[in-house]
C-alpha cells in the first residue's frame, strides 16, 4: 500500500487544485488553506527551481530543453509533480498551485492520483473579471535588487517607488504592462476552460468569487470543503 493509501485509509487527505488566471490570487490562498489544513502548498514553479538547482535528473532534463529556447514537455513536468507529491509531507495532502494547466496534464494527475488509490478533493476556481485582474496585476511593483514584492492597492512601499527591504527603486515587470496582462489573461482562458469542463464533468469544480476581501475567499472555500480541518 502506498503512502497516500495509508493516508486514504485513515481518513486523512485534503488533497486541492487552484485554477485562477494570473492575478487572481492563487499564491495567496494556496498559502492560506495550506495553513488551515496543515498541507503542503506546492507551487510548480518551486518545483522547478528546486530540481534545476539541485541538478536532478529531470532538472537537467528541463535545463536542455530551456537551454534551447523550448517549452518543458509536460512528461518532464509531470515527473517533477509526481516526485514532489510523493514526499512525506504530501501524504496527507495537498494545495497545487499552477498544475495542471493543461488537459493533458489534468488527466496526468488524475493518472497519477488513481494508480496510488488517492482522489482529489477538489478544484477550486478563483474566479475574477478581467477588468479586476488587469487592475491588479498593473498595480504591481517588484525590486530589481532583492526580489520584493509589492501592490500599489494591497501592499504599497513605506516611501512611493522605493524598495522597503534594500531602499532601491521599484519597477514595473514588462509582463504586468496592461497590454501583456491582456494577452496572458486571454492565453489563461483558451488554456483553462478545458479544464474547467473536465472538473466540472467530475463534480471536483468549487467556483469562488476571488473579487471578495482576501479572508472571505479563504472562508468560502473551507466552507465549501466542509470547514474543519482533517
Amino acid at each position: 500500500m502506498t503512502g497516500h493509501s495509508q493516508a486514504k485509509e485513515a481518513g486523512i487527505f485534503v488533497r486541492l487544485v487552484l485554477l485562477g488566471a494570473p492575478g487572481a490570487g492563487k499564491g495567496t490562498q494556496a498559502a492560506a488553506l495550506a495553513a488551515h489544513y496543515r498541507i503542503p502548498h506546492i507551487s510548480t514553479g518551486d518545483i522547478f527551481r528546486q530540481n534545476l538547482s539541485q541538478g536532478t535528473r529531470l532538472g537537467l532534463m528541463a535545463r536542455g530543453y530551456m537551454d534551447q529556447g523550448l517549452l518543458v514537455p509536460d512528461n518532464v513536468t509531470e515527473a517533477m509533480v509526481a516526485d514532489r507529491l510523493r514526499e512525506a509531507d504530501a501524504l496527507a495532502g495537498f494545495v497545487l498551485d499552477g498544475f495542471p494547466r493543461t488537459l493533458p496534464q489534468a488527466d496526468a494527475l488524475e493518472q497519477m492520483l488513481a494508480g496510488w488509490q488517492a482522489e482529489l478533493t477538489a478544484a477550486v476556481l478563483l474566479a475574477v473579471s478581467a477588468e479586476r485582474l488587469v487592475a491588479r496585476l498593473t498595480a504591481r511593483r517588484v525590486c530589481p535588487q532583492c526580489g520584493a514584492t509589492y501592490h500599489l492597492a494591497f501592499h504599497p512601499p513605506q516611501t512611493a517607488g522605493v524598495c522597503d527591504r534594500c531602499g532601491a527603486a521599484l519597477v514595473q515587470r514588462d509582463d504586468d504592462a496592461a497590454p501583456t496582462v491582456r494577452t496572458r489573461i486571454s492565453v489563461y482562458e483558451e488554456q483553462t476552460a478545458p479544464l474547467i469542463t473536465f472538473y466540472r464533468a467530475r463534480s471536483l469544480l468549487q467556483e469562488v468569487n476571488g473579487e471578495q476581501p482576501v479572508d472571505v475567499v479563504t472562508a468560502t472555500v473551507i466552507a465549501r470543503l466542509g470547514g474543519a480541518r482533517p
